[in-house]
C-alpha cells in the first residue's frame, strides 16, 4: 500500500476532546483536521462506534482519518456511551439512544468554528449500521454516508437469524462484546475517575445474546434499525461497499435497487475489512473512492461520481476452494442500473438426473443429513485471523441431496441472488432447509459460490412462524446471497440441499428428515449477459502514514476439527490470539485472546453445545488490568439454556465478578 505523509493541508490531532450531550453525558471523541480549519471551515467526517478508539481501532483509525484530514475535512472518531473514556452505559446494539446520541453529535460538530456546517457518516459493520439508521433520522447537516459491511435488515441478514435460524454469531458476537465492553477507561484520560467508571460498567454490563432471543420473531425490537422498513426516509447519498467474502453481502444490490436518494454499489472480493485493507487481493483505492464521494456531496464538486455505474463488482472465478486466499482470480463488471437489463433469470430442474433444463416426474427422495454437517462451511463472518472462508465442500457434499448439472461447454456468469423453490415435506413439525450453491472443477473440487438458510417454520415470513404438518407436502422458495462469479468450461454447476449447518445455525429440537419432490423441484439463476459495459478502474490503495506501535507477542490462530470415536462427538475449536502490542504514543499495551469450542453428535440435535472464553489484557507500567470472559449455550427440546461471567483482575487481585444464567423457551426454534 502507498503511505502519503505530506498532504496540501497540514493536519493536526485532537487526540482526546469531550463531547457533552443533554443529559450530561460526555462522549470521548478523537479529531483529526486541517491546521487552518478554523480560518478555512472544512466538512466533518464521522465515525461513530463502541470499539474504543484509545486501542481498538486505533491502528486503522491512523490510516484513514488523517488522510481525510489531509484532503480538506476533519475525521471525528467517536466513542458511542459507555464505550472507552466515553460515560454512560451501553445496553443493547443499535438502540434508540445511540441514535439520539448521534444526532446531539452531528449539532454538535456544525457548531465547531472549523466545520463548515456539512456531515457525513463514515463505518464498517456497526458504524456501517448506524451510518444507515442516522440518516433515517434525517439530520438536515448530514449530506452523505458511506457504508461498509453492513445491512438493512437487522432480523434475517445481521448476525441473528438468517432465514429464520438461530446463527451461533448470535453467542459469538454477544461473547465478543461482553468481552470488549468488560475493558476499563485508560486512566491517563480519565484520572482517578477509570475504576469506579470501570465498576459501573461492570455491575451493569448486559449478556446481549438474552435479549435477542428475547425476540425470537421479526418483531418490533427488530424492525427498529432496519431501514428496509422505509427506504425513503433515507435522503443523504449513499454509497454501500461489501466483499464476497464477509457476512454483509446482500446490502449493497438491495440498497442501490431501493433507495430514492442517490446510491452506489461496490463489492470486491474482501472479507469484512475496509477495502484498503482487506484480503482477499485485489485491493482498492477506497479512500480515493470516499474522496469522491465526499467532494461531490459535502463540498459540491463535480468528481463524476453520479455518473459511475450503479453497480461495480468482482466476478470470481473457481480458485481451488480454499479456505483462505491471498488473492481471487476474476475481474472487475459494471451494470449502470440495478436491477440490470444485462441479467436474466434462468431456471433449472432438480431431477434424478440432476440439473436440467426441462421439469422431470415428480419423484419423491427422503434424506437427512448428520447434524455435523457444515464443518466446510467457515465463518459466518469473515473478520478475524483465518482462515475463515469456506473450503473446499465435498465433505459437506457428501452429507448432502446433491444435484450436478452437465459438463458446461461454454462459461456461465451470474450476478444477483440466486433462487431455489422445492417442493418438500417433513417428518416433524421443525426442520431447517439448507441449499448451497457450488462450482465444481474438473478434478472434483467443490467452491461454495452462495447458500442460504431456511427455518421451515418461517417458509411464509418472519413475524408469525408455523410449524410443519409432518408429511405434508408445502412448496418453499429460498432466496440464496448475492454473488458475481464465472463458471469455467469443463465445470459443473451443483446444488446442494441440507437439513443441517453446523456450527453456523443451532438444530432443531429433533432430527428431521426432507422428502424432496424432483422433477417440479427448480433452481433459477441470475445469468448476466457479457454484453454489459466495461468493468470499472480503481487507483492502488493508499492510506496515511500507520500507527507507531511495537509488536511484544505476535498473533496465533489455531481452526481444528476433532472427531471422538468414543463419544462420537464431533469438536470445531477456533483460538484467535491477537496477540499483544504497544502504541509508542502513550504506552498502552493491548492484548486479546479469543477461543470458541463447537460441539456436536451427529446423530443428536440436542447434544448441542458451544462455548466461548476471552481473555482481554491492559497495561502500562506498574498499572495492569485483565479481564476473563465465559459463555455457553446449549438447549433441550423445548428451550435454550445460557450462561456467561465476567471476572476483572486487576494485578493478581480478583475485584469483580458476575455470573449469568437464564432459561429461554424455544419459539419455533
Amino acid at each position: 500500500m502507498k503511505v502519503t505523509d505530506s498532504f496540501s493541508r497540514k493536519v493536526r490531532e485532537l487526540e482526546n476532546c469531550w463531547i457533552t450531550l443533554a443529559d450530561g453525558v460526555k462522549l470521548a471523541a478523537r479529531i483529526w483536521l486541517p491546521e487552518d480549519a478554523e480560518a478555512d471551515p472544512v466538512p466533518a467526517i464521522l465515525e461513530y462506534l463502541p470499539y474504543r478508539k484509545r486501542d481498538g481501532t486505533a491502528a486503522r483509525d491512523a490510516l484513514t482519518h488523517p488522510w481525510f484530514a489531509g484532503h480538506g475535512y476533519a475525521g471525528v472518531r467517536v466513542d458511542m456511551r459507555g464505550s472507552g473514556e466515553s460515560d454512560g452505559l451501553m445496553w443493547d446494539e443499535y438502540a434508540p439512544q445511540e441514535q439520539d446520541d448521534a444526532l446531539e453529535v452531528i449539532d454538535w460538530l456544525v457548531a465547531q468554528p472549523w466545520c463548515d456546517g456539512n456531515v457525513g457518516m463514515m463505518g464498517i459493520s456497526w458504524g456501517g449500521f448506524n451510518g444507515l439508521q442516522v440518516a433515517a433520522r434525517r439530520p438536515k447537516p448530514l449530506k452523505a454516508v458511506i457504508s461498509l459491511c453492513s445491512t438493512v435488515d437487522r432480523f434475517s441478514d445481521d448476525i441473528h437469524y438468517k432465514g429464520g435460524c438461530l446463527l451461533n454469531e448470535n453467542l459469538g458476537w454477544s461473547s465478543t462484546m461482553l468481552a470488549f465492553s468488560s475493558r476499563p477507561p485508560d486512566p491517563a484520560l480519565l484520572g482517578n475517575s477509570w475504576r469506579e467508571v470501570w465498576l459501573e460498567r461492570l455491575r451493569n454490563e448486559p449478556h446481549l445474546l438474552e435479549t435477542w432471543l428475547d425476540h425470537q420473531r421479526r418483531d418490533e425490537y427488530w424492525k427498529h434499525g432496519s431501514v428496509c422498513e422505509n427506504y425513503d426516509a433515507i435522503e443523504a447519498a449513499v454509497l454501500a461497499v461489501g466483499g464476497w467474502g464477509d457476512a454483509y453481502k446482500n446490502a449493497p444490490p438491495q440498497l442501490v435497487e431501493n433507495l430514492s436518494a442517490p446510491c452506489r454499489a461496490i463489492i470486491g472480493p474482501w472479507v469484512h475489512k475496509y477495502p484498503h485493507l482487506a484480503v482477499p487481493e485485489p485491493r482498492i483505492g477506497f479512500l480515493q473512492e470516499a474522496l469522491r464521494w465526499w467532494d461531490r456531496w459535502l463540498k459540491g464538486k463535480d468528481t463524476g461520481v453520479e455518473a459511475d455505474p450503479a453497480y461495480r463488482a468482482f466476478r470470481q472465478l473457481h480458485d481451488g476452494a480454499k479456505s483462505f486466499y491471498e488473492r481471487r482470480s476474476g475481474e472487475w463488471v459494471s451494470e449502470e442500473t440495478w436491477p440490470s437489463p444485462n441479467v436474466t433469470m434462468r431456471q433449472q430442474y432438480l431431477t434424478i438426473a440432476g440439473l436440467a433444463d426441462a421439469p422431470g416426474p415428480d419423484d419423491p427422495v427422503s434424506f437427512r443429513s448428520p447434524e455435523d454437517l457444515g464443518m466446510a462451511g467457515g465463518e459466518y463472518c469473515a473478520i478475524w485471523l483465518g482462515p475463515e472462508l469456506p473450503g473446499d465442500q465435498r465433505i459437506d457434499d457428501g452429507g448432502s441431496l446433491v444435484f450436478d448439472g452437465p459438463v458446461l461447454d461454454n462459461s456461465l456468469d451470474i450476478l444477483g441472488a440466486p433462487q431455489v423453490t422445492v417442493r418438500l415435506s417433513a417428518d416433524k413439525s421443525q426442520a431447517r432447509l439448507i441449499a448451497r450453491l457450488c462450482d465444481v472443477a474438473p478434478d472434483g473440487a467443490s467452491e461454495r459460490v452462495t447458500y442460504g438458510i431456511l427455518n421451515l417454520a418461517h417458509r411464509d415470513g418472519n413475524e408469525s412462524p408455523k410449524p410443519l404438518t409432518p408429511g405434508k407436502v408445502v412448496e418453499v422458495t429460498l432466496r440464496l446471497d448475492h454473488c458475481a462469479h464465472r463458471f469455467k468450461p469443463g465445470h459443473r454447476i451443483r446444488m446442494a440441499l441440507s437439513t443441517a449447518y453446523w456450527p453456523m445455525i443451532w438444530p432443531g429440537p429433533e432430527a428431521a428428515t426432507l422428502t424432496v419432490m424432483r422433477g417440479p423441484s427448480s433452481l433459477s439463476l441470475p445469468v448476466r449477459n457479457e454484453a454489459g459495459q466495461p468493468g470499472p478502474s480503481f487507483d492502488p490503495p493508499d492510506s496515511a502514514p500507520p500507527l507507531r506501535q511495537r509488536e511484544i507477542a505476535p498473533p496465533a490462530h489455531v481452526r481444528k476439527v476433532t472427531h471422538d470415536q468414543q463419544s462420537g462427538r464431533t469438536t470445531m475449536e477456533i483460538v484467535d490470539d491477537f496477540g499483544e502490542q504497544v502504541d509508542l504514543s502513550h504506552g498502552l499495551m493491548t492484548g486479546s485472546v479469543a477461543r470458541e469450542w463447537y460441539s456436536i453428535h451427529p446423530d443428536d440435535p440436542l447434544s448441542a453445545e458451544m462455548r466461548t472464553h476471552w481473555t482481554e489484557k491492559l497495561s502500562r507500567g506498574v498499572w495492569a488490568v485483565h479481564t476473563e470472559t465465559f459463555a455457553g449455550l446449549t438447549s433441550d427440546a423445548n428451550h435454550f439454556h445460557l450462561t456467561a461471567r465476567i471476572e476483572a483482575w486487576e494485578g493478581d487481585e480478583l475485584i469483580f465478578e458476575k455470573n449469568f444464567d437464564r432459561k429461554i423457551k424455544r419459539d419455533n426454534m
